[in-house]
């Protein structure tokens, strides 16, 4: 069997965590195969080659990138050169629309086949991104049943893998009410602009909660490209963790947490939370205009109501974060019904194996694949 050259590109630290473990997925059935990638420092650790540290910068958001704009029209120029001298046999986008889609047209050009692992929420917004993708893509592998059709639909080719998160997260812990004094989870983001927006608000409501509950113990859980030094002071009870078992995320009682990929890791946890998000004001402007579903928290578009409270901009104030996350750890029924409803989002979104699924279509496709 022909040694495959893989090209493996994300551009966020989720993206970075199923990046590095599809990586794995992809050498485990495939031996012999090279990976080089662009991503973070779990994909430093995973790929043969590591090209680009693009995970770590934080570059998101609409008016953001603009920032950034140099580093990446160089390292478009970069893997342009890559593509060209290097011939991969595929190239596999991990998420990441915006800077992917420039990745997928030098694909394209050259051509080499492209994948795609973890659809842009293009159900959410800018519909105008299935053409794009259907014109560059080979196949999507998505990770949400209702994708797949959308797709299909849309004249993709689209496979539904699984959720990846079902390949990381243990099982839920068996509690029925909440501890007393209780465990609060503070998850602020991974960028260093969420960091900026989001700390002193959770800081704020955390000892607000603990004024009233003595005892209460705050776990601040770090992002894996984020020094210590970027959580500055913690509150009195407060303290870092670092993790990537979820052995101490599994035992909250109850999560302050920014809008992401974590959100629906406690979902998957049955952990109920507060969810916030806050932005620059020019690039909450444009979101709105944009965004087409009536939630930000993937828990409550999953389960088409509103689960878990969602405070945005200006509603994302430490007294309102304070008295949501109350009302779960002082209503017993309340926190009951949360979790019940968030472990049914658990249920809904299949079994384990997303990334070997994922990993068995593109070596599939591959094997299929007329010698160049």
């Amino acid at each position: 069997m022909k040694e495959h050259l893989i090209l493996v590109v994300a551009g966020d630290p989720s993206g970075d965590l199923h990046a590095a473990n599809l990586i794995r997925a992809l050498k485990r059935r495939e031996p012999g195969a090279r990976v080089a990638a662009v991503g973070g420092p779990l994909c430093r650790e995973a790929a043969d080659e590591f090209l680009e540290d693009l995970a770590s910068r934080g570059v998101t958001g609409f008016l953001e990138p603009a920032l950034k704009l140099p580093f990446l029209v160089r390292l478009r120029a970069r893997l342009k050169a890559f593509i060209a001298a290097r011939r991969p046999d595929a190239l596999v986008c991990v998420d990441y629309y915006g800077f992917n889609r420039r990745v997928l047209a030098l694909a394209k050009s050259a051509g080499v086949p492209a994948f795609y692992f973890v659809s842009p929420q293009v159900w959410a917004s800018r519909p105008g991104r299935v053409k794009v993708l259907k014109r560059l893509v080979r196949r999507m592998l998505v990770i949400f049943p209702f994708e797949e059709a959308l797709y299909r639909d849309a004249g993709v080719p689209a496979t539904f893998v699984g959720h990846p998160l079902l390949d990381l997260l243990p099982a839920p812990q068996d509690k029925t009410a909440p501890e007393n004094p209780p465990a609060v989870g503070l998850l602020p983001g991974s960028r260093a602009s969420e960091l900026h927006r989001h700390l002193p608000i959770f800081y704020a409501a955390f000892e607000r909660l603990r004024a009233a509950r003595p005892g209460a113990q705050g776990l601040v859980f770090a992002a894996v490209a984020q020094p210590d030094r970027a959580y500055g002071r913690l509150p009195e009870g407060a303290r870092l963790v670092r993790e990537r078992d979820y052995a101490r995320r599994r035992e909250l009682d109850v999560a302050l947490c920014s809008s992401g990929t974590a959100t629906l890791e406690n979902a998957l946890l049955g952990v109920p939370m507060v969810v916030v998000y806050k932005l620059s004001w020019p690039t909450y402007a444009i979101a709105r205009a944009l965004v087409r579903v009536r939630h930000i928290a993937m828990a409550n578009i999953l389960a088409g109501t509103t689960v878990v409270p969602e405070l945005i901009q200006r509603d994302a104030r430490p007294e309102r974060v304070a008295l949501e996350a109350a009302r779960f750890l002082d209503d017993p029924a309340a926190w009951s019904s949360a979790r019940d409803q968030l472990l049914a989002v658990r249920r809904g979104l299949g079994s384990a194996g997303a990334y070997a699924r994922a990993a068995q279509a593109i070596s599939a496709d591959l094997s299929a694949q007329a010698p160049r």
